[in-house]
């Protein structure tokens, strides 16, 4: 029993997968609920402080703040089908929390994150906001020249997919292990 504690204290144990575990998880936990807090936060003070189709200028002619109701997606793309974009947001809310129990990575929790807050941000507006539950026209109000108005949960969304990207062409996956792309000379040998 002496000597497996003399052996633990000559070795300490690096980090234990459980601390970095509980750490990735934090994180995911945390950038999801900034991203959705946030969001929920500037669509309230939007619909409060101003009147739809209200037009503010912030930093003319770069951002102005413009008050809209989206039935569609980007663009307002699918006006007609609101309750498919509600499915589809569920649906992908879900996938994300299937896949973060493979979490090995912080830059994968933080994209992740802000995957889950975005779309849970905009499925709160498909659910609970008029014309009626499922098909609830989403809160935009960012604008942009020559741009799609737009909000913080499709902020997150957009930065969360450009992290991935990142991350997928850097060979980083989801549990942090990193993939070599195999160069010719090694395809030509196999």
């Amino acid at each position: 029993m002496t000597d497996d504690l003399a052996a633990d204290a000559a070795h300490p144990a690096s980090s234990s997968p459980r601390p970095a575990r509980a750490r990735l998880l934090s994180l995911f936990a945390g950038f999801a609920a900034f991203a959705y807090v946030l969001d929920q936060l500037t669509k309230l003070w939007v619909t409060s402080t101003m009147v739809e189709g209200e037009r503010i200028p912030v930093l003319p002619p770069l951002l102005h703040w413009y008050f809209i109701r989206n039935s569609g997606a980007a663009f307002s793309i699918g006006e007609n089908v609101t309750w498919v974009f509600s499915i589809i947001m569920a649906g992908v809310s879900l996938a994300i929390l299937f896949q973060v129990r493979k979490l090995g990575s912080a830059w994968w929790a933080l994209a992740l994150g802000l995957l889950l807050g975005g779309a849970l941000g905009n499925l709160t507006d498909r659910l609970f906001r008029e014309p009626s539950f499922g098909m609830g026209h989403v809160v935009d109000f960012i604008q942009l020249p020559n741009f799609a108005i737009f909000n913080i949960a499709d902020s997150a969304v957009v930065s969360a997919v450009a992290i991935i990207c990142i991350l997928t062409l850097k060979g980083i996956a989801l549990d942090g292990s990193r993939h070599v792309a195999a160069s010719p000379d090694k395809a030509n040998d196999a």
